[in-house]
């Protein structure tokens, strides 16, 4: 049960650190400290809501096509590596800075309705909540539950600490050179998850 809950929490994690438009929009929220709360509980949520249909909906299906799980495995897997190979590329090639906008402040409902569409119309959830945190919680066979929750507290706990730990970090990230390592980092983990996957008895 540990070992799926760490392994849930570290998918997830690694997943989640992804530079991207919803995690883009969380810390530039810290930065102005605008409805950081609201937006962070917001996010989390939605990320459990999504793991949660993955583990439950992709279980049924293995359970009724059990041929269905190595084809979730090996693609998860290439998924996994093909994520890792974007994110060596964005750390040896990487140049943009992330600044906070110097936009007036918006009302809350305005707030989480940006923060929602950068959720729900970005593909790449779906495919990291849904799909692989879904198909790799199929080789805990009795142990979902816990690797869904390492997966649900790893994302709460990025965003939170990510739309409170904002301040603190803005003048590392003016810097380029700090979303190259973090990409870099990105890489190591994804490509370690993909190889692990595969060898996986």
């Amino acid at each position: 049960m540990n070992t799926a809950f760490l392994s849930g929490f570290s998918l997830s994690f690694g997943l989640i650190m992804a530079i991207g438009a919803q995690n883009a929009f969380v810390l530039r929220q810290g930065l102005r400290r605008e409805h950081v709360f609201a937006i962070c509980l917001s996010c989390a949520v939605t990320d459990a809501l999504l793991i949660a249909v993955g583990i439950l909906a992709l279980g049924h299906v293995t359970a009724v096509f059990p041929a269905f799980a190595p084809l979730l495995r090996y693609g998860g897997a290439a998924f996994l590596l093909v994520y890792s190979l974007q994110h060596a590329y964005a750390a040896l090639k990487q140049h943009a800075v992330l600044a906070p906008t110097d936009q007036p402040a918006k009302s809350l409902i305005r707030t989480l309705t940006t923060c929602l569409a950068l959720t729900f119309f970005n593909p790449h959830v779906y495919l990291d909540t849904v799909l692989l945190i879904g198909s790799v919680a199929s080789q805990f066979p009795g142990h979902r539950l816990a690797f869904g929750l390492g997966a649900a507290m790893a994302s709460g706990l990025f965003f939170f600490s990510l739309g409170y730990g904002a301040r603190l970090v803005a003048p590392l990230f003016a810097r380029a050179i700090a979303w190259r390592v973090l990409d870099g980092v990105i890489a190591l983990v994804m490509a370690w998850i993909a190889i692990k996957l595969v060898w996986m008895e």
